[in-house]
């Protein structure tokens, strides 16, 4: 049985614990708050720790045991960014679910969700999509999030495939032994004709969203989610998605 004495005393180590563990959370988040400031400001390649320090009235020496390098601290916003856009899809879909929803549709809403995301962060979203930072190397960290809103279509695709609503589309011969590869790599379930096009649907639907981020459509397109729209349905017919009603 603990003593009195030490019950109060390992109660208060953990309260102080508790009490560092909140206060250090707190300062990352202050952190990478100035920091994101910072990326909308100056853009990645300025992104600076000491300047970061400065803004938030740190010593560097103290900043440095949050994130010890400019690396370090992109990776976290990355990731940051990654996990949010995922989640993004992730709840738009699941919306769905409660529904009976055709796979194409569910695929044009999480396309949606996506793009009114980016919409709302184009800080982030250039970060993890737009111009790659000179010197960095992305760490294996970023792979999981990175891929959240691609396996929720995968996800879309092998349901509809698995229901018998899917209708492969044309896969030609010199891309076959890639597809199978791709099929087994991170798309088991689904047909390599529908894997093929998945990947060619993922980075048109992220073409549409950079370039409509990115300003090139400017003085071009006036009705923007409209065409956003019926591209992404195109997108789902593409990969062998049906329409509801057809057979």
């Amino acid at each position: 049985m603990v003593s009195a004495p030490i019950a109060w005393q390992t109660d208060r180590m953990s309260t102080i614990r508790g009490a560092r563990e909140r206060a250090r959370i707190e300062v990352t988040a202050a952190i990478k708050d100035e920091a994101r400031k910072q990326l909308a400001e100056e853009g990645a390649p300025k992104l600076s720790l000491r300047a970061v320090a400065r803004e938030l009235g740190m010593v560097s020496s103290a900043l440095y045991r949050y994130f010890p390098s400019r690396d370090d601290l992109l990776t976290a916003l990355i990731v940051d960014a990654f996990d949010a856009i995922g989640a993004a899809a992730e709840q738009a879909v699941a919306e769905q679910a409660a529904g009976e929803v055709p796979p194409a549709e569910r695929w044009v809403a999480v396309s949606c969700a996506v793009r009114e995301w980016a919409l709302a962060h184009p800080h982030e979203y250039a970060l993890i999509y737009g111009s790659p930072v000179p010197g960095y190397i992305a760490p294996m960290d970023t792979v999981g999030p990175a891929a959240r809103v691609g396996l929720v279509l995968i996800d879309i695709v092998r349901g509809a495939f698995r229901a018998g609503d899917l209708t492969l589309p044309p896969l030609a011969d010199e891309l076959r032994a890639d597809a199978e590869r791709m099929a087994a790599d991170f798309a088991e379930g689904v047909p390599p004709e529908s894997v093929a096009a998945l990947v060619a649907a993922w980075a048109q639907l992220f073409g549409l969203i950079s370039f409509e981020l990115f300003g090139q459509y400017n003085r071009v397109v006036e009705e923007r989610e409209a065409l956003f729209r019926q591209t992404a349905g195109e997108l789902a017919r593409s990969v062998g998605l049906r329409d509801a009603g057809t057979v």
